[in-house]
């Protein structure tokens, strides 16, 4: 049966990210592999957890490695416990990409599963997209009639959380997103990032067509489909209809951002002006009330003049009465 595609969950990243830096903390540059817990409905997986194996490999000769079954036997007998909904479903390694000996390593997960799906995390901090790749092991048909072999085959794989681990992953990436950024300038750095990763997926395509000529590699028909579908949903630029389609829709967009600029300009003046005139509205009326101030006396002021005018009201009072006596 074809599966649809393959559900990783964020849990499962974090764990899968964790066992790596451990091995890297011991100086260990080599992958990492483990066992994926889930369910399988048999159209979807749904990778819901994960756990570490012992592992080790010889990087010069594919052939030779060491996986420890009684570890993992050991392991998914006390997960079963815990909880029994999650059951063995398949394993993952850190890749990045494929290698000689995942179809051996397959073939020995099929002791415990029918048909087991292979994932490769990618865990390098530089990469861009999702950071998962899921396949599954099948017989390829030649279309020359020669004998079989097993290939993998690529499912399409997504990124999907449950209520609680979304607030789990929003907790930890408030301590990582920069809160100081805006919005404008995180929507500039994800269309960065989808480009970047849509470069580096055409330089993948590159590289194989390139390899396909020489003779490096088989030619498989039905990438060589895919690919002939893709380049048929591109425009054809060397129609005139087309391009000047195109010019006038570019223009009709960029005459929106070129008015919407032109706006923000004048409305941005137009508060400065404003602010301007408002701080010198309130300077006046301060000035205006200091002079005030001055103008008009205050109440200790209008009591300490009339104290003075009847002193010297009284002082001539008495100094006219003086002359009179000597008079």
């Amino acid at each position: 049966m074809q599966h649809a595609s393959v559900v990783v969950h964020p849990l499962v990243l974090l764990s899968v990210t964790d066992h790596h830096a451990r091995s890297v903390s011991r100086n260990s540059s080599k992958r990492v592999i483990g066992v994926l817990l889930g369910q399988d409905n048999g159209k979807t997986v749904n990778v819901a957890n994960s756990f570490g194996i012992p592992f080790e490999e010889d990087e010069k000769d594919s052939k030779t490695w060491f996986l420890d079954h009684n570890y993992i036997e050991g392991m998914y007998d006390m997960f079963k416990k815990v909880n029994a909904r999650e059951r063995m479903i398949g394993w993952y390694h850190t890749g990045p990409k494929l290698r000689a000996s995942d179809q051996e390593i397959n073939d020995l997960f099929k002791r415990y599963i029918a048909k087991p799906v292979m994932v490769i995390v990618d865990v390098r901090p530089d990469t861009v997209g999702i950071p998962t790749d899921a396949y599954f092991a099948v017989e390829e048909i030649k279309d020359d009639g020669t004998e079989t072999r097993k290939t993998f085959l690529h499912v399409p794989s997504a990124i999907e959380a449950e209520e609680a681990e979304e607030i789990g992953v929003e907790h930890l990436l408030r301590d990582i997103k920069d809160s100081t950024t805006t919005t404008l300038a995180t929507r500039v750095s994800e269309q960065l990032a989808s480009l970047q990763g849509l470069q580096s997926r055409l330089r993948d395509i590159h590289s194989y067509l390139l390899d396909v000529a020489a003779g490096a590699l088989p030619v498989n028909h039905q990438i060589i489909y895919h690919l002939q579908d893709a380049l048929n949903l591109l425009p054809d630029l060397s129609d005139p209809a087309v391009m000047k389609s195109f010019t006038s829709s570019t223009n009709d967009q960029l005459l929106v951002v070129y008015l919407s600029s032109l706006l923000r300009s004048v409305i941005a003046l137009h508060a400065l002006v404003d602010n301007k005139a408002t701080i010198g509205r309130a300077e006046f009326e301060e000035g205006g009330d200091e002079k005030e101030k001055v103008k008009k006396p205050t109440d200790e002021d209008a009591k300490k003049l009339e104290e003075e005018k009847k002193v010297g009201e009284k002082g001539k009072g008495s100094n006219q009465s003086n002359a009179d006596t000597g008079l």
